[in-house]
């Protein structure tokens, strides 16, 4: 099978990952990372679109004498290990975020001063625009990337259980089940990560960083692992700004990947609110034997604003696709709970057959193409049936089997028995219990037509900056790849 990893276009580098893992729902990776950085030995360096000093890692679980807040572990490390560099980069504009939800001030002040926990805010971007990436490095061995923030209301197990009590904010307020996924790799795909955060750290700050050279083997000690000397794609999503040029890697990507399915495209997203996509969606639908695409969201945007241009925008290319799906191949669901509570979709995921994984922190939306800065993994399998074949299909399964509240193998045999994953969901839908629910289709009023069209909340690229050529890499170099 060809691969669609093309350095300059469908990613930023290729590098191996000695041991790579997907780590799904943010209870596990706070764990995960709360262990990686307690072997820490020379840095720790988190990039993200938002942090908040008072969440709890491992709410009730901490047994090794280190605090279970997140402000509070950091500054108890940096204290115990003279030798330990803890550099924090946090969307400028996520400051405000801080403030007004109610996030003490004494972190902030006193790490933006600290010469032992930096915090820096990142202003190195078009009016607007997002620092959207979330990263965390650890002495440029081992990194985590992926969709999931260190912030309040992202902490929820797989069960997603009903009101369940760890997941209240720091004020004491019930939060809602949330879905959200990341990856951890280590090995020089660790150290290609390292240096992109160094990258971002400069563009924000003009403070050059040196590599970290020492031995370090910080894995998390619970975290099982899923591939093993692979090679990964790293994409990214850069707008222009000064000096820094325009990147659409992870574009291409999407474009390379949805072109390349032969049998399901499997995709989880916060929105489903770019055209170009879309676009790309329907065109397969529109084959004689295309493949079929299931599309997990969540059942609206989070705030008012979002859910005015977001939901909009996806009645309207709902609408498209559907309108080129000539079999019934496209299915778009939200998740909810066994009490029937809606989860939130957070995750950022596209999976093609058995053949790649791609997951980041990029959503299927316009900011998220050309406007903001994302880093999403590619991992590819270029034999099918091998031991990453397996395991990208595994990882599809599980994601699936934990929406439906079945096994893996379930959805494994339904698959089987019926040839369609969409049947096979058909199958396993719980109508009462745990599930997923169709998204509904309406018409959309005047002015929602007006706002699913605008580029006010949701822009392609900066003002003036032309959009790359990706359809041509859709239409010439990988179409049937």
């Amino acid at each position: 099978m060809k691969s669609i990893l093309v350095e300059g276009e469908t990613c930023w580098r290729i590098e191996e990952a000695d041991r790579a893992a997907v780590i799904v729902d943010a209870a596990d990776f706070f764990k995960h990372a709360r262990s990686a950085m307690l072997k820490a030995k020379r840095s720790i360096f988190m990039v993200g679109w938002d942090f908040d000093t008072r969440i709890d890692l491992v709410p009730g679980d901490a047994n090794d004498g280190a605090p279970e807040k997140l402000g509070d572990f950091l500054n108890w490390l940096s204290n115990r290990r003279n030798e330990i560099d803890v550099r924090i980069l946090k969307w400028d504009i996520g400051l405000i975020n801080s403030v007004t939800r109610g996030e003490t001030p004494f972190y902030i002040l006193s790490w933006m001063f600290s010469k032992r926990v930096h915090l820096k805010l990142d202003g190195a971007h078009p009016s607007l625009s997002a620092h959207h990436m979330k990263l965390l490095v650890i002495d440029d061995h081992l990194a985590f990337c992926g969709g999931i923030d260190m912030t309040v209301g992202r902490w929820d197990t797989r069960d997603h259980v009903e009101k369940d009590k760890r997941r209240r904010s720091p004020m004491g307020f019930a939060q809602g089940p949330w879905h959200d996924a990341t990856t951890c790799v280590s090995g020089p795909a660790a150290a290609a990560i390292g240096a992109l955060a160094r990258m971002r750290w400069q563009a924000a700050t003009g403070e050059v960083l040196d590599p970290v050279d020492i031995p370090s083997d910080p894995w998390p000690d619970e975290l099982d692992v899923d591939f093993r000397n692979i090679r990964i794609g790293i994409a990214r999503t850069q707008p222009e700004y000064l000096e820094q040029r325009q990147v659409c890697e992870i574009e291409a990507a999407k474009l390379a990947m949805i072109a390349a399915a032969r049998e399901t495209i499997y995709i989880e997203s916060q929105y489903f609110a770019t055209r170009v996509i879309a676009e790309a969606i329907a065109e397969r639908l529109a084959e004689k034997d295309g493949p079929e695409v299931v599309l997990i969201n969540p059942e609206g945007a989070d705030g008012w604003l979002e859910a005015k241009f977001m939901d909009s925008a996806r009645i309207r290319l709902m609408k498209l696709v559907r309108d080129a799906d000539r079999d019934g191949r496209f299915r778009i669901f939200y998740p909810v709970n066994s009490a029937r509570t809606s989860i939130y979709v957070h995750a950022k995921i596209m999976i093609a057959d058995d053949r790649i994984l791609k997951l980041g922190s990029a959503n299927l939306n316009n900011r998220s193409m050309g406007y903001d800065t994302e880093c999403d993994i590619v991992i590819e399998a270029l034999h099918k049936g091998d031991a990453i074949s397996e395991a990208i299909l595994a990882h599809r399964n599980a994601l699936i089997a934990e929406h439906l509240g079945c096994e893996p193998s379930d959805i494994e045999s339904e698959v089987e028995k019926h040839g369609s994953l969409i049947k096979a969901i058909e199958v396993l839908n719980n109508a009462h219990g745990r599930g997923l629910v169709a998204v509904a289709m309406r018409e959309l009023t005047a002015d929602e037509e007006l706002l699913a069209e605008s580029s006010i909340a949701d822009p392609e690229r900066p003002m003036g900056v032309a959009k790359r050529m990706s359809g041509y890499l859709h239409r010439r170099r990988y179409t049937h790849a």
